[in-house]
């Protein structure tokens, strides 16, 4: 029954008028921000989820970091000990050299000059091959690195343990037959302890890589799983919009028809 002092259609397209205003609003701020979920009223538990997965990514982004590091790191030490490996080679060309009964002593001396020339160098390789002031082949190198979450979200290290690559000089001399003979077993047996170490370094870098490849996988999975929780369906919010704004003008013109009623009731009444 029309009244003239509560009017009542008016009231009821204000409050549609006031709810078509904000579903325009809220289809228009997740359009702009690309992301359904605007507030944590949207979809809490979603929104709840999607932090934990963008939190999962960043703290892996950091680990595939540091996976690449590590490799580097490794890599640093791999080229200090290819470079012993050539050095001792080379030592041991000329420890064979000496033992040779065609050379003379004044040629032993000069072969000898070298071999002690060389074996300083393999010290002085060991303390220049270092990463960010840490020396990385004298066998104290032995750190961990941080490559990924486990369940429930466990820190998962790799520790890359350089303790059994301990390069040192050789020693001895090649001055005498004697004396190159001992020389000759020695850096036999340091040129197949260098090799060991390469293969415990050469082994660790393909882990690394091995396990930044696995990251990058997961980072990508997870961001995909993360884009269809909380993007938003540009066509389906566009259509959203748009119904709101057909709906916000009608109710626009319903409100302006509502606020004549009062006026039309009166006129009768004269």
């Amino acid at each position: 029954m029309p009244v003239v002092g509560t009017n009542t259609a008016a009231n009821s397209a204000i409050r549609f008028l006031n709810n078509n205003s904000t579903a325009a609003s809220t289809s228009v701020s997740k359009l702009a921000s690309g992301s359904r979920i605007v507030r944590a009223s949207d979809d809490a538990a979603g929104l709840a989820i999607s932090t934990k997965l963008t939190g999962d990514v960043t703290a892996l982004k950091q680990a595939a970091t540091n996976a690449s590091q590590a490799a580097s790191i490794l890599q640093v030490a791999d080229g200090g000990l290819a470079r012993v490996s050539d050095v001792l080679q080379r030592m041991k060309a000329l420890a064979s050299q000496s033992l040779s009964g065609s050379v003379t002593d004044t040629e032993r001396a000069y072969i000898n000059a070298e071999f002690t020339a060389l074996d300083a160098e393999i010290l002085g390789i060991e303390t220049t091959t270092t990463f960010n002031g840490d020396a990385l082949i004298d066998g104290t190198f032995n750190e961990n690195f941080f490559v990924g979450l486990g369940a429930a979200g466990v820190v998962n290290n790799i520790t890359a343990d350089l303790t059994t690559v301990n390069v040192a000089a050789v020693g001895g001399d090649v001055s005498t037959s004697g004396t190159a003979a001992t020389a000759f077993t020695n850096v036999t047996a340091r040129i197949n302890t260098i090799a060991t170490g390469r293969a415990t370094v050469g082994a660790l870098i393909s882990r690394f890589e091995t396990r930044g490849q696995q990251v990058a996988t997961s980072i990508e999975n997870i961001e995909a799983a993360n884009s269809k929780l909380k993007d938003v369906d540009l066509a389906a919010e566009q259509s959203k919009l748009v119904t709101a704004n057909v709906l916000t003008q009608a109710a626009v013109s319903a409100l302006s028809q509502a606020n004549q009623i009062p006026q039309t009731l009166l006129r009768v009444l004269q």
